[in-house]
């Protein structure tokens, strides 16, 4: 080993050491924290039920607590009347009280406000713990219905053959089965380069929908092997995960070649672009239809890990349509029937044409 490469070892492991004693300290600075909010909370409550006091204690209460330390925030009657409703809700709930020990206040505020059913609350207490998601995406991951979409949705990908368990996990965590493109505003069919553009344009909207972690490095990344150039749509690098993540973006059904190409564009990511404490690049196939049975087998005899989702370009829908056009289920059967009638379609004309 070189003095460079020797010195560049040394300084990582600096900084792994100072990144890691810094997020433990705030871990633990965290705990505490919520858990004096719990106990404010459960002292507001026992102390209005004891003397009968009202609504106004808690007005009284903040300009007192402000008043005494002076600079202190966090203790307008807004928060303290959050305190009281984060103890009432998880008073008799020690497994999401200790789970709710583990995130922010702001995300335990939204999961409280948003949430009434504690599977769901605590579906999205393990996620955030475990993905780290900020308030904008956890609002973003709840809006989109995530709890309901992991029983409904089938996520296809080789995560659990191609990487170790504990990375696998994290991977099936952060790959959606569907990601919703409405943000974009496309409201009729364009090409793959057009798609990528409006994505570029949009890249904070993407960020917020890939999910927390998601660093983006750029796109039509290029890649060289001998003479010839191959360029990956969009490249970005996961925090949590700690590796590359390549994006190919499709207009088509998924088709089994895909995974062919996603394989060879990740060896070479490893190859030329990995470093030596990245774990093993992902690769991500978006496209506007797949089916899961082919998508299996696809991957079986692939030994890179690669996941395939679908994307949606818009799911809002006024009221006045609803029930008079198809369904996303029914659109996905007749865009599939469509797509594979194309050819035999084709094949008709050029028959009629040839009798003419």
């Amino acid at each position: 080993m070189n003095k460079l490469s020797a010195y560049n070892s040394f300084f990582t492991e600096i900084i792994d050491t100072i990144n890691s004693a810094r997020y433990q300290a705030f871990k633990s600075l965290n705990k505490f924290h919520i858990g004096q909010n719990f106990e404010i909370g459960r002292i507001i409550v026992e102390n209005q039920e004891k003397n009968k006091w009202g609504q106004s204690i808690v007005d009284t209460l903040s300009k007192d607590i402000n008043k005494q330390i002076d600079g202190i925030k966090g203790y307008s009657p807004q928060n303290l009347w959050r305190m009281r409703q984060f103890y009432l809700e998880y008073k008799n709930e020690p497994e999401l009280l200790e789970m709710a020990m583990k995130i922010p206040w702001g995300q335990n505020m939204l999961i409280i406000q948003q949430l009434k059913d504690n599977t769901e609350r605590k579906y999205y207490l393990q996620a955030t713990d475990q993905l780290g998601w900020s308030r904008a995406v956890l609002l973003n991951q709840i809006k989109a219905n995530a709890y309901q979409h992991q029983f409904t949705n089938i996520k296809t990908s080789n995560f659990n053959k191609a990487l170790p368990v504990h990375l696998s996990e994290q991977a099936n965590e952060a790959l959606k089965s569907e990601y919703n493109l409405d943000f974009l505003g496309i409201t009729k069919p364009i090409l793959e380069k057009e798609l990528e553009n409006r994505l570029i344009e949009n890249i904070r909207d993407l960020l917020l929908e890939l999910g927390y972690g998601f660093s983006f490095i750029g796109n039509q990344y290029r890649l060289k092997l001998n003479q010839k150039e191959y360029f990956i749509d969009l490249l970005f690098y996961h925090r949590i995960l700690k590796c590359l993540i390549a994006i190919e973006l499709k207009t088509v059904e998924f088709e089994p070649e895909f995974a062919g190409k996603m394989n060879f564009y990740l060896e070479l990511l490893d190859e030329q672009e990995k470093q030596a404490d990245d774990n093993p690049s992902i690769g991500i196939i978006l496209c506007p239809i797949k089916d899961n049975l082919e998508v299996e087998y696809a991957l079986r005899t692939s030994n890179k890990p690669i996941g395939v989702s679908e994307y949606k370009l818009t799911h809002r829908l006024p009221e006045k349509y609803k029930g008079k056009v198809p369904t996303s289920k029914e659109l996905k059967q007749i865009l599939t029937k469509a797509i594979r009638n194309v050819g035999e379609s084709n094949n008709l004309n050029d028959s009629k044409s040839n009798e003419i």
